[in-house]
């Protein structure tokens, strides 16, 4: 009888250890590759500081959102070494980074070469900024305070145009830090100064991070005139991404809104939709929508109710919904229901001032619908069907709206009633001009917006016209040679 040996089989504790070993293995690799890719982003800046191409350090700056996720432990202490030389600098550097926790040995990664000498003021601030953005990110708000400080520091004391970029980045994490910190009050007067310099630098990009920080730190405060008289003063410069003209606009149609320029609130906002990504910032359309709404609802308009169907919206727009139900149907009481229990998100998204004054366009609904579907009616039953006091109330409510051209109708004190009149075509009247002339109009401002943002290759202008000028001499030369030619045939006979 032959007997085959068998392989003894693994056993499940070796298969669990093989499989954190993998695991290792694979965080290590990571770790190496986010290692190299942030040491990449410093050879651009490198490059773009020998090359006076500005362009490099944008497209480091671009990636910023990625690399943000990357930056573990390891990988802050490992550039920290490859970075700095070892010294006061270093050291300052590590009171930013925290040691590693008891009982977790600090993995074996290739021994980086250390650095020999300091690195670049762009390599330097660059650095100072991922830290900044991983100590928001772990909410070490005091160490981020500090480090945004000397990041400050660093920026304000380089006259060096190569920061421009960089440093416009920092002042938005500046400004955040502060606002985190309930303190950003204390740094409104530096912002004022660096955008001071960089309007006299024609630094475009800062400019217009600048006042983006000035804006949003006045409307925390609620201090619309300070933040009105800022936009009238000063040029947001057409240059700016399309990130920064997406705030820009939601800031600005704040401001219209609380100013009861409605129209232009609306119009600011949707350009801020448009402006936006599509894709991603979730949030800032979440937030863009709800405003534009409770505009719309403030204009008499009512909003599509394609817009609350979409996924990315529809949890967040619940209450506006109701809202809009309640504003449509006139319901007083059912407007209140909604302002009692949404409140307090209502306050949070800065719209609980402007959903106020919708009262006023929830009566004047439910008046419209009782002419329509009365032709008199009491003071009385009106006050009942709105849920207000006294019929005095209704009374001077009616003579309000008859006075606006909301209803059509006539009020009867001595008989005590409203009568209203007969509905006309309105196809007899100027609605259907007005709204044709709103959507024309709409149409070749969209058009115009859409015209200014196209992008030409250098010179081409001046190619077509040098064309178009060849071309007209060489007809004019054909002309007088055929003129020529018919003489000669005319001598000829």
């Amino acid at each position: 009888m032959v007997v085959q040996a068998t392989e003894p089989t693994p056993s499940n504790q070796d298969v669990e250890m093989e499989n954190i070993e993998d695991v290792e293995v694979a965080k290590k690799d990571a770790e190496l590759m986010n290692i190299q890719e942030i040491r990449e982003h410093a050879r651009q800046i490198d490059k773009a500081i020998a090359s006076k191409e500005p362009r490099f350090i944008l497209r480091v700056l671009r990636s910023l959102p990625n690399t943000r996720r990357k930056l573990s432990l390891v990988v802050v202490r490992s550039l920290a070494v490859q970075l700095y030389p070892a010294g006061a600098e270093r050291d300052g550097i590590m009171t930013y980074i925290e040691e590693f926790p008891e009982g977790i040995q600090e993995p074996e990664l290739p021994r980086p070469r250390a650095a020999i000498k300091s690195p670049l003021p762009e390599v330097d601030a660059y650095f100072h900024l991922l830290l900044l953005v991983r100590l928001l990110d772990k909410n070490e708000l005091s160490k981020a305070t500090k480090c945004s400080q000397d990041l400050m520091a660093k920026i304000v004391g380089q006259n060096r145009r190569s920061l421009d970029l960089i440093a416009a980045k920092s002042y938005f994490y500046q400004s955040r830090v502060a606002e985190l910190n309930s303190d950003l009050e204390s740094i409104r007067g530096f912002l004022h100064s660096r955008l001071r310099t960089a309007t006299l630098r024609n630094d475009f990009e800062g400019q217009a991070v600048l006042i983006n920080c000035l804006l949003r730190n006045y409307l925390h405060y609620s201090l619309y005139d300070q933040a009105d008289k800022l936009v009238n003063k000063s040029v947001f410069p057409e240059t700016a991404s399309n990130n920064e003209w997406a705030r820009f606009l939601y800031y600005l149609g704040r401001i219209k809104g609380a100013k009861l320029d409605y129209s232009a609130a609306h119009k600011h906002l949707v350009q801020a939709l448009r402006k936006a990504p599509q894709q991603a910032a979730v949030g800032f359309r979440q937030t863009v929508q709800k405003l534009v709404i409770v505009v719309e609802l403030l204009l008499g308009d009512i909003p599509e109710r394609q817009i609350f169907r979409q996924a990315a919206l529809r949890r967040s727009l619940g209450p506006y919904f109701q809202l809009t139900q309640a504003v449509r149907l006139g319901n007083l009481q059912r407007f209140g229901e909604v302002l009692e229990n949404f409140g307090d998100q209502f306050r949070q998204d800065h719209t609980f001032t402007l959903i106020i004054r919708l009262r006023h366009n929830v009566i004047k609904t439910a008046i419209r619908s009782i002419g329509l579907s009365y032709s008199r009616i009491s003071p009385q039953d009106i006050a009942r069907k709105l849920g207000l006091d006294s019929p005095e109330d209704a009374e001077f409510i009616v003579a309000k709206a008859i006075r606006d051209g909301v209803i059509e109708a006539t009020l009867d004190p001595e008989k005590g009633y409203m009568r209203s009149k007969e509905s006309t075509d309105i196809y007899s009247t100027r609605e259907p001009q007005l709204a044709f002339h709103q959507r024309i109009s709409f149409c070749l401002d969209l058009h115009n917006q859409s015209v200014k943002a196209m992008r030409y290759p250098p010179k081409s202008y001046g190619k077509e016209l040098e064309s178009a000028e060849e071309r007209r001499e060489r007809e004019q030369q054909d002309l007088e040679l055929a003129k020529e030619m018919a003489e000669e045939d005319d001598d000829g006979f």
